[in-house]
């Protein structure tokens, strides 16, 4: 049976991702996301399972930065429909909750309901971690923001259902292994670049797949770590790395920037 890390305890939306991507795995649950990187890197499991962007809240920073600094590559994807719940110890009243504990992306991604309830707003390392705190010190007054399975999975009453502030919430979930995805059919490969200091080096750049009509699926620019005030890139495109029109930009690529890493060459999720 496949071993798997994620971060956050038992019931946590990366599970679900997990079990979505792998059907019956090992579970190897994690606190911080650098321990999944970690578990990876060194062959504690076999994949590990991570979060890099939800629909309404945006990118997880912390990903993209673990997927520059670590050896290891994106080995697929995985888009979960995410649906909050409120929940709190048995017999609790909404109107008795003063605080709420989740990880900051579900605080942000309820923001509209938790706004209208006027509780103090605690974050948490993880969702599920919350709703296991609340059960295991007998948290009254407090509820969590978490999944349906983690109120199951820790007692818990749910106060209310689906209080994301968009139902066309999903968060996109990547698998990261130390082997390399087989080429597939409806490929998508994800990789990070470091532009000359030039005028028009970001549209030179782009050009290298806008000629070769490859669609560019994201762009998104982070602060460099290593000079203040410059940036890094990370780009999602359509097309398999071994392809030759996606050989041909990168190697146009790489000779229009200072620094380039392929994340990985991975099958699209199907949803």
């Amino acid at each position: 049976m496949v071993k798997v890390a994620f971060q956050g305890e038992r019931g946590a939306f990366s599970e679900d991702a997990v079990i979505t991507f792998f059907g019956d795995a090992e579970l190897f649950p994690c606190r911080y996301l650098g321990n999944v990187f970690e578990a990876v890197l060194r062959d504690e499991v076999d994949s590990g399972v991570v979060p890099v962007e939800n629909s309404q809240a945006g990118s997880i920073n912390e990903t993209y930065d673990l997927l520059l600094s670590y050896p290891l590559n994106i080995f697929g994807e995985i888009n979960l429909k995410i649906s909050h719940c409120l929940m709190a110890l048995p017999g609790q009243s909404l109107d008795g909750i003063k605080t709420v504990y989740s990880h900051p992306q579900a605080l942000a991604q309820c923001e509209e309901f938790l706004r209208k309830l006027k509780a103090e707003l605690v974050p948490s390392y993880d969702t599920a971690g919350s709703a296991k705190r609340i059960k295991e010190e007998s948290l009254r007054g407090y509820a969590a923001v978490a999944s349906r399975r983690a109120a199951q999975i820790y007692g818990l009453e749910i106060l209310v259902e689906e209080i994301e502030t968009n139902v066309n919430n999903y968060t996109k979930f990547f698998v990261i292994s130390k082997q390399k995805a087989e080429p597939a059919p409806r490929s998508k490969t994800s990789l990070v670049f470091a532009t000359k200091n030039i005028p028009g080096a970001l549209y030179a750049s782009l050009g290298a797949f806008a000629t070769r009509d490859i669609n560019l699926m994201k762009l998104e620019s982070r602060p460099s770590k290593d000079k203040p005030w410059e940036y890094i890139f990370y780009a999602d495109f359509e097309g398999q790395i071994s392809d030759e029109a996606c050989q041909e930009a990168i190697a146009e690529l790489e000779q229009k920037t200072n620094f380039i890493k392929i994340l990985g060459s991975y099958p699209r999720a199907e949803n």
